[in-house]
């Protein structure tokens, strides 16, 4: 929200009260509080009708800092509240004081605070350099026209700094300039709205800032004051946490740590999901025709996915098949699986007034209430539609027990669609504020369809396909796009948003092959398969019209055929980085800030990732095949050609459908599978080493850690090469291939 007219008057009605003087500090061993006068203090009189902010800050884990700013402390506490696993009861810093300065240090992070002169926070880094600081008016409350009250805070940019994350966002990738708001909202990827909102933002300096605060959050990225980050809230506190990195790699771990790490997906799900898509036919003979003819095409298949008219119209979810399409869903679901297909169906937690679940519902008092006690209703998506209360665990447990149904009939996944539309003007079961659900709903959707996957398949066996999620989301994967126009410029923000959730602490990710909306040019189309199955996860899946190949053309079929085979093949070192995100919190899809945050053009590269640490993808977004991309330092090798590519610098190519920028970083050592089939394969049968060292790579050790299907280490290769001659060391008797490349 923006409180200020220019920069130097408030807008018309804001009165705003700033932290100006500290007046006293108390002072424990692990933690400080300092009240704040909101104006200079120059005789007795001066405290008399004023304010203080009081300033609190501890350390709820190694190099975070908490600052909890506070008005008026008598508000009652209202939930929900996010949950931080990584969070210690006991503050992990230490408090010292030196003359007219108070220090508080965790780990690499020390905050500053003057006792003397103008109010000011200082955040220094494990040197002492000064990553940011919360200046004049930095720690604040306002009133506006309205009479709401809001805190906020104000966290310096330095020059050439760059502000990442906040979620899923579709805008510029860099967010300076920008106007943020966290609120949850069904608004597609061609607009501001954004289906995963996280009050989290990291900085090209190497620090994060999270704000813990599950309602909405306003940012003003530079875009009211041009050299602030400020965040508000309409609240009587705000909290606040700057996590040292001092990457941006040990950031996202320190972050993950705290809000929780991404769960590991099973292998299976790595391979090709094929949709009915939305509103198209999906009895079992046309279903069957699109599972066979993949068949008989060569692409392999691991995952088919019925969406929404799976159920009868106007009764969603009830979670009953159709019956006129689906006369024996038990019997088809059991034939698919005997293809070696994993099954996926569409849900959501809204509950249509048709549907015998309603009555159900409606009757043990499960659904969201009115302030007056009648069940919140309206038509938006389902006719009459409640949505069920996921804080009520009597609730949470019955909606469970109806999935679990669909699990016994051999279901697999769920793609947990919605759970953005939450309305504001409702009671919870538990008391929750209603402004602070309306974000966090998704997250008590998601946990509760997780949990009971995690129950019923075992722990690495759970996979969501879901679209919402708020800070903490990252721990029931896998997270897709959205709904997305079938165009080139949607394909550009498809992974725009994408690269802005793996900096907000999500390790998978997933999209539309093709688009949702509309039926995609057969260009779009072959464009998108490459980007498609280069990524986490990977779906064939539209709105209107399939998405099976052949509908594109006999071209888009060799596409999707070469690029499937090829993702089965990397998945020894495609899994590997899965491990390594579910462990770490660094994503399966990086931003090249994250393998190369001091490489200056890479801090801004925002139609290009690395796949893993060591595949540079620069997916194509033009008919013609023109595409321009950034290659780092050092000399990377085509992996599908076996070109080398020095940079640093802009490489400008063409290439055809079957072919786009997929570079392996200089030294690399790429873990490949022999088993073309299925993504959850034998991969130490005939793996293959293949080093990529070209000419001026030099000596270097690499190791290579192969994990089996449930993630743990199946066979280590150390890699060495010295002189011009390689040497690999392993702890397995399994033979394996070397190839040295270059």
């Amino acid at each position: 929200m923006k409180f200020t007219d220019g920069f130097w008057q408030l807008r018309s009605g804001v009165h705003a009260s700033y932290a100006t003087e500290v007046r006293d500090v108390r002072l424990d061993e692990d933690r400080l509080a300092a009240y704040a006068a909101v104006k200079r203090v120059g005789r007795r009189g001066d405290t008399l009708n004023a304010p203080l902010i009081t300033v609190e800050a501890h350390a709820p884990a190694e190099g975070v800092i908490a600052v909890r700013l506070t008005h008026h402390a008598g508000k009652r506490p209202e939930g929900p509240d996010f949950e931080l696993p990584g969070a210690s009861a006991r503050s992990a810093a230490t408090v010292r004081t030196e003359g007219a300065t108070v220090e508080l240090t965790s780990g690499p992070l020390t905050l500053r605070l003057p006792t003397e002169g103008a109010f000011g926070l200082e955040f220094l880094d494990g040197d002492g350099g000064l990553l940011t600081s919360a200046g004049r008016k930095g720690s604040a409350f306002a009133t506006v026209a309205d009479g709401s009250h809001h805190m906020f805070a104000q966290l310096a940019l330095g020059v050439g700094e760059n502000v990442y994350g906040l979620g899923e966002r579709f805008t510029p990738y860099v967010k300076n300039g920008q106007t943020v708001d966290i609120w949850q909202a069904d608004g597609g990827t061609s607009s501001e709205q954004a289906y995963k909102n996280i009050p989290f933002y990291l900085s090209s300096r190497g620090y994060g800032v999270f704000v813990n605060h599950p309602g909405k959050v306003s940012f003003e990225v530079g875009s009211e004051a041009v050299g602030q980050v400020q965040f508000s809230v309409e609240d009587q506190t705000l909290e606040y946490f700057v996590i040292a990195g001092p990457t941006p790699k040990d950031v996202l771990t320190r972050y993950t740590a705290l809000t929780g790490r991404p769960a590991l997906p099973p292998a299976w799900s790595f391979g090709l999901w094929l949709s009915t898509s939305f509103t198209t036919s999906y009895d079992e003979e046309t279903v069957n025709s699109f599972v066979d003819g993949m068949a008989e095409r060569g692409i392999p298949l691991s995952v088919f996915h019925f969406d929404c008219f799976w159920m009868r119209e106007y009764q969603w979810s009830d979670f009953e098949w159709d019956p006129a399409a689906f006369p024996d869903p038990v019997g088809q679901i059991a034939r698919l699986k005997e293809k070696g297909l994993r099954i996926c169906v569409w849900i959501n937690p809204y509950i249509a007034q048709k549907g015998a679940l309603y009555e159900e519902g409606a009757r043990n008092g499960y659904f969201v209430e009115t302030a007056d006690g009648d069940i919140w209703q309206w038509d938006k998506w389902q006719a009459g539609m409640a949505l069920v209360d996921f804080t009520d665990p009597e609730a949470t447990a019955w909606f469970q027990g109806k999935l679990k149904g669909l699990l016994d009939q051999g279901v697999d996944a769920f793609k947990t669609d919605f759970g953005e539309r939450i309305p504001t003007d409702v009671v919870w079961h538990d008391g929750s504020d209603p402004e602070r659900m309306h974000n966090y709903y998704t997250h008590l959707y998601n946990k509760a369809v997780f949990d009971l996957l995690e129950k019923e398949r075992g722990q690495g066996e759970a996979v969501l396909f879901a679209r919402s999620a708020t800070a903490g989301g990252q721990q029931f994967p896998v997270h897709w796009g959205g709904d997305c126009w079938s165009s080139f410029e949607a394909m550009a923000e498809s992974l725009r948003g994408g690269l802005s959730l793996s900096l907000s602490g999500f390790g998978f990710w997933s999209h539309d092959i093709g688009g949702f909306e509309g039926t995609p040019d057969p260009a779009v189309f072959k464009r998108w398969l490459a980007f498609g199955l280069l990524s986490s996860h990977s779906r064939l899946h539209g709105s209107s019209s399939y998405r099976v190949p052949w509908e594109f053309g006999e071209e888009a079929v060799d596409v999707a055929r070469q690029f499937t085979l090829l993702k089965h093949r990397l998945m020894p070192y495609l899994y590997g980085a899965a491990v390594e995100a579910h462990r770490t919190g660094v994503p399966t899809m990086r931003p090249m800030l994250l393998e190369f945050p001091d490489d200056a053009t890479a801090r801004t590269a925002d139609r290009q990732y690395l796949l893993g640490p060591d595949l540079l993808v620069a997916p194509v977004f033009t008919d013609d095949g023109q595409v321009e991309y950034y290659v780092p330092e050092g000399t990377w090798t085509h992996l599908l050609t076996g070109e080398h590519v020095t940079g640093p610098g802009w490489r400008r190519e063409t290439h055809g459908y079957d072919s786009l920028p997929l570079l392996v970083r200089p030294g690399a050592v790429l873990a490949l599978g022999a088993d073309e089939s299925r993504p959850d394969g034998a991969w130490l049968d005939g793996l293959e080493l293949r080093v990529f060292a070209p000419a001026g790579t030099g000596d270097f050790t690499r190791t290579v850690t192969v994990p089996d299907l449930t993630g743990a280490p199946a066979a280590t290769y150390e890699v060495v090469r010295e002189g011009g001659e390689v040497r690999v060391t392993t702890d397995t008797d399994r033979p394996c291939t070397v190839t040295v490349v270059g």
